[in-house]
């Protein structure tokens, strides 16, 4: 009777473990593809589909737009960024150009200096991005705002493209499209990392379809000037959690997929790392701050977005996977069938591929395969 109540607890566990995977990866965005395709199939989108919403507008017609960039020491790379903002689709006299450099001791500001079109804010001390978007935003005359980050090149109808989703008065921001280039020898880091953001990116249109992106990437992120909600210094993912304070102020945030901000991988295994760390601790700190999303009756559906999107893959997910390693073991080594069997060398494959593809990358060797 033990061994039983052992057996079945361990499958308990197993099978518990494999749909919560499961589910948080794969399982969520095609209950949400269903919902959404379902949603479009009896709501009536003659009201948007006819609308301003996708028409290009008029120069005249056009918003002022406050462009923010942030740099920090970004002397090698700032006059392309430079060059590509001055580029954008977008009529000169209703763009702000907003760069704040504060804490840079390299040529990063004489640069943008020398270009009298750029308001350039620098003071000598160093704050942290949170600090240099609070005290840029206070120097913004338009009524929306894009913040983008210095090492990234936007398209050139980046502007158009996300300016066009606050003629609905529901919308507070809009999320853009991250990008990762590939160039020569980071073209193998850049296909996994490229992977993971084009899976992202379905995920956060299919969000949007739904009700609201649950979260933006600071890569490329717009809110209306007057809903701007200053985050607390040490903020860690600033970003994601003032565009979901937008969804607990009432507002919506859209995802333009043709806006977009492309910039290059991780340099290397250990930059990607300290990039994750950064992005779990602030994943937790932001249930903190978010944490009146977890009502479920006060927000019905961006609660169930972002437990399912978010908040099972940084905390359920990382002990399922170990939880379903062990369970399977165990399961096989008591007589589990074929399927436990398979299951067990699918999972070693994948481990040994993860440490291969770690091992090699950081020896400088880039293996596309794993």
């Amino acid at each position: 009777m033990i061994f039983l109540s052992v057996t079945n607890t361990i499958n308990i566990i197993f099978w518990a473990s494999l749909f919560l995977i499961f589910y948080s990866y794969v399982g969520y965005g095609i209950l949400v593809w269903v919902i959404v395709k379902f949603k479009s199939a009896i709501v009536n989108r003659s009201r948007q589909e006819s609308g301003a919403i996708g028409n290009r507008q008029s120069d005249t017609q056009l918003p002022a737009v406050a462009l923010v960039v942030a740099a920090y020491n970004e002397e090698d790379f700032i006059r392309e960024k430079i060059y590509n903002t001055l580029a954008l689709d977008y009529p000169k006299d209703k763009l702000e150009l907003i760069f704040i450099t504060d804490g840079s001791n390299d040529e990063t500001p004489a640069i943008i200096g020398e270009h009298p079109g750029i308001l350039l804010l620098h003071q000598p001390e160093r704050k942290g991005k949170v600090a240099a978007m609070n005290r840029a935003i206070q120097h913004v005359r338009s009524s929306l705002v894009i913040f983008c980050d210095a090492n990234t090149l936007l398209n050139t109808a980046c502007v158009r493209e996300i300016v066009k989703h606050y003629e609905d008065p529901k919308v507070g921001g809009v999320a853009g499209e991250k990008k990762i280039l590939q160039r020569g020898k980071d073209a193998a880091a850049a296909a996994g990392e490229g992977l993971y953001w084009k899976y992202e990116s379905f995920l956060k249109k299919l969000d949007s379809d739904l009700y609201t992106t649950v979260g933006a990437a600071g890569e490329l992120f717009s809110v209306r000037k007057s809903l701007f909600e200053q985050a607390p210094e040490g903020t860690i993912i600033e970003d994601f959690v003032q565009s979901l304070k937008l969804v607990i102020n009432g507002y919506v945030v859209r995802y333009e997929p043709n806006a977009y901000a492309a910039e290059a991988p991780s340099a290397s295994i250990k930059d990607e790392m300290k990039r994750k760390v950064r992005i779990c601790a602030g994943a937790f700190q932001a249930m903190i701050l978010l944490k009146e999303l977890f009502n479920v009756f006060r927000f019905p559906v961006a609660s169930f977005q972002f437990v399912s999107h978010r908040i099972l893959r940084w905390t359920a997910c990382p002990v399922a996977l170990i939880l379903l390693l062990i369970s399977n073991v165990l399961i096989v080594a008591m007589g589990g069938g074929v399927f436990y069997q398979v299951v067990l060398v699918l999972q070693a494959l994948f481990y040994i591929m993860g440490i291969t593809g770690w091992i090699y990358a950081s020896r400088d060797i880039r293996l596309k395969a794993v």
